[in-house]
């Protein structure tokens, strides 16, 4: 039920920016805009959901950023420049995405470190290597692998219509990052909500010792959970690659961790952990990537951009913090001898 209500509430919110900006700038409801939002909802979308699930363990993770800028690096320089075949490339990137993934569970569970710290760490080591294995030079694909592009780049259903699709099918097509999006988060919904393992996650971000007491291997999903993170940046960090068909290892998948976790702040994701659904995940994002897109058509300078992201996090961490205190309220009313009550404000 608290869930329901939190998603109706973000959905409502999600609702009153569009309108609010389709007031400013009718241009908003425009095809070519819609398809736009899409397309970065779906982009930043997957690197949430793999957020979402440490964050739910009671950790973070600030290596998203740079781990999209290592994957999406490596994988171009290989089939590229290298001449890798696509196939060892995607399987070799996968490998590599979920491996650190697994250092990060295992230094955080086993050698005790903070994630903050190991996450903090992996985003300059990561950085480094992408920028030292090539030189600090930009990668890009060129006009070749078009077949791979359209994980990226085509639209459903135009993009695969026979003969010339009608106007209307072209312009309200929908981004095939968006597509990837919605596949994964049904996925990961199947596992957060009807899985052990999502149970025993959800038991862990809420009471670690006494999900451990309790029989749970606490250990293996938090590695898990780290792993997921890892995976779905690696695979953000390809479709990032593709969409723009160059990488700068300096720059790609800078500040993407703050995107990230302020979607899943502003879907309802506890920074206490064992909170929150796949559902607000995504409807987070979408506000976020809205609002960045308001600020482009009301015309405001886009160096605001951190600062309203800055913003979102505040008030979605605050207004967190004011349900928990409110509902430990009523959790207390509930549970206190009425007597009792009565004769302290009798006596007050």
């Amino acid at each position: 039920m608290v869930n329901m209500k939190r998603i109706a509430g973000i959905t409502i919110l999600l609702l009153a920016i569009v309108a609010v900006t389709t007031i400013i700038d009718s241009r908003f409801l425009s095809p070519f805009n819609i398809r736009n939002v899409l397309r970065w909802t779906g982009l930043f979308g997957i690197l949430s959901l793999g957020a979402a699930f440490v964050i739910i363990t009671g950790g973070i993770d600030l290596s998203i950023g740079s781990v999209v800028a290592l994957i999406g690096t490596l994988s171009a320089y290989m089939m590229a420049r290298q001449g890798i075949s696509v196939f060892l490339t995607l399987i070799t990137m996968l490998l590599l995405a979920m491996g650190l993934g697994l250092i990060h569970g295992l230094l955080v569970t086993k050698v005790r470190v903070q994630p903050f710290v190991v996450t903090l760490c992996g985003l300059f080591i990561y950085r480094g290597m992408a920028r030292f294995v090539v030189g600090d030079m930009t990668q890009g694909y060129g006009t070749g692998f078009e077949g791979l592009k359209v994980l990226a780049k085509a639209r459903v259903p135009s993009s695969f219509w026979p003969g010339t699709p009608p106007q209307f099918i072209i312009n309200w097509s929908i981004p095939m990052p968006f597509i990837i999006l919605m596949i994964l988060a049904v996925i990961l919904a199947v596992v957060l909500n009807k899985s052990v393992y999502g149970r025993h996650l959800l038991a862990l971000g809420s009471n670690e010792a006494a999900a451990r007491y309790s029989g749970i291997h606490t250990h293996k999903v938090i590695i898990i959970a780290y792993m997921i993170s890892a995976t779905f940046a690696g695979l953000g960090g390809l479709l990032f690659s593709l969409d723009l068909n160059t990488v700068q290892p300096s720059a790609s998948g800078q500040m993407y961790e703050l995107y990230a976790i302020a979607a899943c702040v502003v879907g309802g994701i506890s920074l206490r952990g064992g909170e929150g659904n796949i559902a607000g995940v995504i409807i987070g994002t979408a506000i976020v990537r809205v609002l960045y897109n308001s600020i482009n058509i009301a015309g405001i300078a886009t160096q605001l951009e951190f600062a309203v992201l800055g913003m979102v996090i505040l008030i979605g961490v605050s207004v967190d913090e004011i349900v928990k205190m409110i509902n430990e309220k009523r959790r207390v009313m509930a549970t206190a001898d009425p007597e009792a009550l009565q004769k302290k404000k009798s006596t007050a």
